[in-house]
């Protein structure tokens, strides 16, 4: 019980790390990177006072080559002799640069959106299903975003795809269906623990559409289809008892005043006539017939 309390706690305080957007290992390793600028060795400095000597040399014609600009958006990583310059990110703004030792690249930190291709699953209940979906990310340490992936966006990309297979995988069609929401969770969750190391933060993942098989398309109508039916033939067969109480109720009422049930008569005459103007055959009782015949 200790042990899965610990790892519990252990989760957690991972997860919330994550969310404050400074993890620990995040952070030991930014400093490892950012500190390694002091290993150049004796022939490492030399070139780069050669660099500053060749620099001074052909002033103001090298001012431009080492003032750069970055947008309020980017962040530039400046590499000296192979190595990530101490401080880490440059920028938004102005920067300098060394010619010939100092190289930089540019990472932006925009919110960037893909589309995540359709996925034939195979869900848990054993049917295929086509599943897509759109992915909303940023860098969240440009430093890590260079120096830990070859290539961030397109490995996020490619783990964003196996991450909706592997996670549909478990689930059923009539979940899919229903728990987007739920899906679209884990998949953040997933994709935002296993980018932690790039420098990557998953900011949102949606589900756009679940396309089904024709065959199951027509399956469910038809399912659909005769279920409707079936409670269409209950209502009607519940508004046949309820008008047979109905007409009992009115039978007995009229039964106690045979005048009531003449006029019933008359009434449904007249209304017969107003519609349509026919030969109408209406049947009379002989009671009223028995004056004349006395007569």
């Amino acid at each position: 019980m200790d042990n899965a309390e610990e790892k519990v706690a252990m989760r957690e305080s991972k997860r919330r790390e994550r969310q404050s957007g400074s993890s620990r290992y995040d952070l030991r390793d930014v400093e490892a990177l950012e500190d390694s600028d002091n290993d150049i060795g004796l022939c490492g400095w030399l070139l780069v006072a050669l660099s500053i000597l060749l620099m001074l040399l052909t002033l103001p014609i090298s001012v431009w080559m080492c003032i750069k600009i970055v947008k309020e958006y980017e962040r530039a990583i400046i590499f000296r002799l192979g190595r990530i310059l101490r401080g880490g990110a440059k920028g938004p703004g102005l920067f300098f640069i060394l010619p010939c030792t100092d190289s930089f690249i540019n990472v932006d930190m925009r919110t960037i959106t893909f589309d995540i291709p359709p996925q034939e699953v195979l869900t848990k209940d054993s049917v295929t299903v086509s599943v897509d979906g759109v992915v909303y990310y940023r860098v969240q340490n440009a430093t890590l975003a260079v120096a830990n992936i070859t290539n961030a966006d397109a490995a996020t990309r490619l783990l964003a795809q196996t991450t909706l297979r592997n996670v549909l995988g478990t689930k059923s069609l009539a979940e899919i269906l229903s728990d987007r929401e739920e899906i679209a969770h884990s998949m953040q969750s997933t994709l935002d623990g296993a980018t932690d190391d790039w420098g990557i933060k998953v900011e949102r993942v949606e589900i756009k559409d679940v396309k089904l098989p024709v065959q199951l398309q027509r399956a469910m109508a038809a399912e659909a289809e005769a279920t409707r039916e079936a409670r269409a033939k209950v209502i009607a067969a519940e508004g046949e008892m309820n008008a047979s109480r109905a007409l009992k109720e009115a039978s007995l009422v009229i039964s106690e005043s045979p005048s009531g049930l003449q006029l019933r008569y008359l009434q449904t005459l007249s209304t017969i006539a107003a519609e349509k103007n026919s030969t109408i055959i209406f049947p009379l009782p002989m009671e009223m017939m028995q004056a004349f015949m006395k007569r």
